[in-house]
């Protein structure tokens, strides 16, 4: 009798207490994206994030994370149900690569940030998307493998959308509180309203001076602009790229239009880097030094 009232008293002091047994997580194995197959994905939500860019969150199943590796990207088509198919004069496909910005590990969903071009069939198949809407996705395709503290320094020079990789990069690197490598992006920009992601390397600049600097560059600046005006030019990545000296300490990776990325680093060679040309070869850039994405 007195084991039982003992029983039952633990049993009282649990429930009342709330106090319940662990409950052990599962570790997810797998990702919910095919490197081999396009798989569809739900839109769950859209939110507006200025005059030519959205942010498209899709669901992912069973609340499982994308567990996309960094440095990566997915490639797109339109749904294989889409009232109306996006394809080429060919007759096939049209696919495109998108970076998402989300965390590999965040659960349920995964973002991206996009911009519309009035030339670019893809971004306006996407933004004609709503709620509900589904898109193909493939992936992952691993464009650099990062390894934390690898290298003392990584310059990044983006231009425009070319910021994407830039920002999965750096959020996923200043989130290891081991992370020792310095982080230098210089972000080129027509206008202060085309700038993206502009709060995000604000605060994470605050937050870890001593590992990450933005340089911000504008070519058509307003009056009331006080940071740099025009291309990015072998001065201004003089004042603030790692230099080549560095030797195996240091990367610069580029990611942007393609004028910019030939006239900066030189032209990629399809799915090939090319050779190092422009301003980082008279810089005294070599080709494992530079990665154009």
């Amino acid at each position: 009798m007195q084991q039982g009232v003992v029983g039952l008293a633990a049993y009282v002091y649990l429930d009342r207490t709330g106090v319940k047994p662990a409950v052990v997580k599962k570790v997810q194995e797998k990702s919910p994206l095919d490197p081999d197959n396009f798989v569809d994905f739900k839109l769950k939500k859209v939110e507006h994030y200025n005059h030519n860019t959205a942010k498209y969150i899709f669901e992912l199943p069973n609340g499982e994370a994308s567990l996309l590796p960094v440095a990566s990207c997915v490639v797109v088509k339109s749904s294989e149900g889409s009232p109306a198919p996006l394809v080429g004069a060919n007759g096939k496909p049209i696919i495109r690569p998108y970076t998402p910005i989300s965390p590999s590990d965040q659960e349920g969903e995964f973002t991206f940030l996009i911009k519309r071009y009035e030339e670019g069939k893809m971004s306006k198949h996407i933004h004609e998307l709503k709620p509900g809407d589904s898109l193909a996705i493939k992936g992952p395709i691993l464009k650099i493998p990062y390894k934390a503290n690898e290298l003392e320094e990584i310059g990044m020079i983006a231009g425009g959308s070319g910021i994407t990789p830039m920002y999965q990069v750096i959020h996923h690197a200043l989130s290891d509180k081991s992370n020792k490598t310095r982080f230098t992006l210089i972000f080129a920009n027509v206008t202060a309203a085309d700038i993206l992601l502009k709060e995000e390397f604000d605060q994470l600049k605050a937050k870890h001076p001593d590992t990450f600097n933005v340089i911000y560059t504008l070519d058509k600046p307003d009056s009331t602009w006080k940071g740099y005006t025009g291309y990015v030019n072998k001065e201004l990545i003089q004042q603030h790229i790692p230099p080549a000296s560095l030797a195996d300490k240091v990367k610069i990776y580029i990611c942007g239009p393609p004028g910019q990325v030939a006239a900066i680093a030189g032209k990629k060679d399809g799915m090939k880097q090319g050779t190092v040309e422009g301003i980082l070869k008279e810089l005294g850039y070599k080709e494992d030094q530079v990665f154009k994405f």
